[in-house]
């Protein structure tokens, strides 16, 4: 007796919990630095983001009368650690909450839940609170400089005053323990007719510190080095491909090749874009969501090359001083788009002329 069974015959193993499992244990060393470099303070953010977006989920699911099974599938808790990854350590507690719900509710649920959400979820969450509160989401702190201030985030209790106090528990010494991002610094400095070259010495800029992690920015965007471990654990696993965080860096560090070779002394040179802000955090984790990019390997080496130019263009010329973000999203509109163009051609296809 045949019996005959429908395709696929095997399976590869490969579930969406795996998945996303994957990207989570590929965030685990920015993570990690994170919490060496801001103490119990990346440990606040860090769980209250990830708790809040699984409970905005599940909340979310019963209100619409669905299963909640999907909790399960850990892609909220991702959106959670990757959201808490861009904010700045000194995020005030409902700042956060906020952006997880946002994240959950308006960047996900909202288009009928994972796999119809056309924006990353939590990239669209950090662009809400960046424009809404563009004060508290551009302070940044400086670990190596808060022992001058007497303030120990590696004790719970200063650390827990300052998560759920904000700024205010520093109203007294804020200037001393923040300062601005080098994308900031330089940007606002180029605005004053201040070279590159003087801005950097200025700042006391390292790309050793930029590599490693030593300079004020978000939670996980200040150190390339664990970004990039993780980014290679993801494609060693072939849990994403290597066109979009090649395109994307390539592209970024040509065109900075380029203008700092025209003109060194107004824009910034290409190690210095590859090291800055959000860049390495967006390549390989928020521009290759699988939901929201293309699908064809054509497709994402044109949204990479995208993402790269408005980057780029973003920080040279645009109102915020970083640009990987925003770069994201608007790639993310065009996708239908790349994928209608760059789709391939169906094998022994011919088309019909009239």
């Amino acid at each position: 007796m045949l019996i005959h069974l429908s395709s696929p015959h095997i399976h590869g193993g490969d579930s969406i919990r795996s998945q996303m499992m994957s990207v989570i244990l590929a965030l685990l060393p920015a993570g990690m630095v994170s919490v060496y470099m801001f103490g119990w303070l990346a440990v606040f953010q860090i769980t209250l983001c990830m708790t809040a977006c699984l409970l905005t989920e599940w909340l979310t699911l019963k209100w619409m009368g669905r299963s909640t099974t999907p909790i399960g599938d850990l892609s909220a808790a991702l959106t959670g650690l990757l959201l808490a990854l861009t904010l700045p350590a000194m995020t005030p507690w409902w700042m956060t909450l906020l952006g997880a719900i946002f994240a959950i509710g308006l960047g996900k649920q909202v288009y009928g839940g994972l796999g119809y959400n056309p924006f990353n979820p939590a990239l669209s969450a950090r662009i809400i609170l960046l424009v809404s509160f563009p004060m508290q989401m551009t302070s940044w702190v400086i670990p190596m400089h808060l022992s001058t201030a007497g303030i120990d985030l590696y004790a719970f209790s200063q650390a827990w005053s300052l998560f759920t106090g904000g700024a205010a528990a520093l109203a007294q010494s804020i200037d001393a323990v923040t300062m601005a991002s080098p994308l900031g610094y330089v940007k606002t400095a180029w605005t004053q007719g201040i070279s590159v070259n003087d801005a950097f010495q200025a700042y006391h800029y390292s790309y050793l510190d930029a590599f490693i992690g030593r300079e004020a920015g978000s939670l996980g965007e200040t150190s390339a080095l664990a970004l990039l471990i993780g980014g290679i654990y993801l494609l060693a696993r072939n849990t994403i491909s290597w066109h979009i965080p090649v395109s994307f860096i390539v592209t970024i560090a040509l065109l900075a090749t380029v203008a700092n070779s025209i003109n060194p002394q107004h824009y910034t040179p290409p190690m210095f874009h590859l090291l800055a802000g959000g860049l390495m955090l967006c390549a390989f984790f928020m521009a290759t969501d699988p939901v929201s990019s293309p699908v064809t390997p054509v497709g994402q080496l044109v949204f990479g090359i995208g993402c790269g130019i408005l980057t780029w263009c973003i920080r040279t010329w645009g109102g915020y001083p970083e640009g990987a973000m925003f770069a994201v999203v608007l790639m993310n509109c065009a996708v239908p788009l790349i994928d209608h163009y760059c789709r391939p051609k169906v094998y022994g296809h011919a088309e019909r002329k009239s």
